[in-house]
């Protein structure tokens, strides 16, 4: 942006001032320069002579009088006098910058460079502004003169300058999210479906345009631009082995009743081109991603399956081991590690989701398996919900080491906003999320980073984060922070676009599907039948179950 069109928004934005104080500042701009015009404190704050008739008091505007402003001219300086500015967190560069460059490098923020110079301006008596000298004597209190400038134009100017650059960086976020919307990574609404109605989509309370206690309902998706969503298919670790696969396809189903009763908002898609057309319909392109390998229950079959019905990522582990993989609770050593990363049928599972064309996803693994996965994948993997392991020491978050095989096999990171993995306290901000994912970019590269929020599947989320809708608060920042628009279309859609695309083109259904089962004794489970395993069908029953099953029998027995 040139400077003549900066100054245009920089007047615009200061007529805002006018309108809440009742005062005319003007702004000018040329390509080397700026000028302000401001009113006289004399002319705003005259008191009232005899006979004339009282100012109407409406407010602010009690301080509305007729003005002659005084100008002021700011030439570029090399020092940064943004610092002692409290309202602005990343310095601008001088004023009068070549055109050409980055409009996010000259925008209003490059008025804090000077704030030095314009406080001595507004401060000064007129008559030395217009070239008079005043003798000051030491010690002695000097007489506030008719046409002073006091100092209280510092605090209220500053701050209502502040709010302007916020709004333009707003503004620009809002611009650019109207044709590349998010594409979130993880988001756990189905889970609050099933806890809080049973998945019973036509209960009067389950109306997703009303619903209240979620991070997610569809106003709130209007207003945060999402237009692409995983949600997640999760069923917890206490399902394993158990009815993990049932709980797991009624949360697939409850995913596609959402698209079938809000067809207006949600398009359930199960592609890299069906999320571009859902763009252009204006609707949320619904994508599944099944939270936990334990979904599978250990069985390449019902990969496939779950393939069909639209899963297009499987999170490895949840916060459990699956006889396959390791968790992140190893690293913790809360849990003990059973395959040192993937043991050969989680390298069985890796290679068939290769095959399908499913996302592998990296959240919730130990360092091992990330590894693991990472160097035998052919397609790029994502963490749908990490942060980074440097700014946050969770082990759910990613090290840095593990970043640079992300930037190596062209992954991605998208970030997860749960207080816990953000500032590793109860209690964290949308700057420090804005910290990870400047840290993400700076390790594994932009095209490396997007958004994980985890809204619906965490209890807590930062200040300024408090739900979907506050995605374009989170990219005004980035923008304030110099984020290219590249940059930033790359977080909101085109880096997720990216590596779906190439999973899709690793995929191929021409190729012999895996058939080699896990091993039967790799399988923990209470009761299950082994058919397939042995000659003659057989029940499978872990001995302490088997005791159980006898004395349930046998008390039952006696009750008769």
């Amino acid at each position: 942006m040139q400077n003549a069109a900066k100054g245009k928004w920089m007047c615009a934005c200061l007529c805002s001032v006018d309108s809440w104080l009742g005062v005319n500042l003007r702004v000018q701009a040329s390509p080397d320069a700026l000028t302000l015009g401001w009113p006289s404190v004399r002319e705003v704050t005259a008191p009232r002579q005899s006979g004339q008739s009282p100012r109407p008091k409406t407010g602010p505007r009690i301080l509305r009088a007729a003005v002659v402003t005084t100008q002021l001219t700011l030439l570029p300086e090399a020092s940064p006098l943004w610092a002692h500015c409290p309202f602005i967190w990343a310095p601008a560069p001088p004023l009068g910058r070549a055109p050409g460059n980055s409009h996010r490098d000259q925008g209003l923020c490059s008025l804090f460079w000077h704030r030095e110079k314009l406080l001595k301006a507004l401060t000064r008596p007129r008559s030395a502004q217009a070239g008079q000298t005043r003798t000051e004597v030491p010690g002695q209190r000097r007489k506030q003169v008719p046409g002073d400038r006091v100092m209280w134009t510092s605090w209220w100017l500053w701050p209502l300058v502040a709010i302007c650059t916020a709004d333009q960086f707003r503004d620009e976020a809002e611009r650019i999210m109207q044709d590349t919307p998010v594409i979130d990574g993880h988001n756990d609404l189905p889970w609050q479906l099933l806890n809080l109605f049973n998945n019973q989509l036509q209960d009067e309370r389950a109306n997703l345009t009303t619903l209240a206690q979620t991070h997610t309902n569809i106003p709130k998706l209007k207003a945060g631009f999402v237009g692409g969503q995983f949600w997640s298919a999760y069923v917890p670790c206490d399902t394993q082995d158990k009815d993990a696969v049932r709980r797991t396809l009624e949360q697939i189903d409850v995913i596609h009743r959402m698209c079938q009763m809000y067809p207006e908002t949600f398009v359930c898609v199960t592609n890299s081109t069906g999320i571009r057309q859902a763009f252009q319909e204006g609707r949320v392109a619904s994508l599944v991603g099944v939270e936990g390998g334990h979904s599978i229950d250990s069985s390449l079959g019902v990969l496939r399956a779950l393939y069909h019905l639209g899963m297009r990522y499987l999170t490895l582990t949840h916060n459990c081991n699956t006889p396959w993989a390791d968790n992140w609770l190893v690293d913790t050593g809360d849990d003990k590690a059973q395959s040192q990363g993937l043991s050969p049928f989680g390298e069985t599972v890796v290679k068939e989701m290769n095959r399908l064309g499913i996302m592998i996803d990296l959240a919730h693994v130990s360092v091992a398996t990330m590894k693991a996965a990472l160097q035998l994948s052919k397609a790029p993997v994502i963490f749908s919900h990490s942060s980074a392991y440097s700014l946050c020491a969770h082990r759910r978050n990613v090290p840095d080491d593990v970043l640079q095989l992300v930037k190596q096999t062209g992954s991605l990171v998208m970030v997860n906003f749960y207080n816990d993995y953000v500032s590793c306290k109860s209690e964290a901000n949308l700057s420090q999320v804005a910290d990870h994912l400047d840290y993400v970019k700076n390790v594994a590269g932009a095209e490396a980073v997007g958004f994980g929020g985890d809204y619906d599947g965490v209890t807590r989320v930062p200040s300024g984060l408090e739900d979907v809708s506050k995605y374009p608060d989170l990219v005004a920042e980035l923008l304030r922070r110099q984020w290219t628009e590249a940059e930033v279309r790359g977080l909101l859609a085109g880096n997720l676009l990216r590596v779906f695309e190439a999973v899709e083109q690793a995929s191929d259904h021409t190729q012999t599907p895996e058939e080699e089962p896990i091993s039967l004794d790799k399988l923990e489970a209470s009761c299950r039948t082994n058919y397939g395993y042995s000659e003659a069908p057989s029940l499978h029953c872990q001995p302490g179950s088997l005791l159980v099953s006898l004395t349930l029998l046998l008390l039952s027995l006696c009750l008769q």
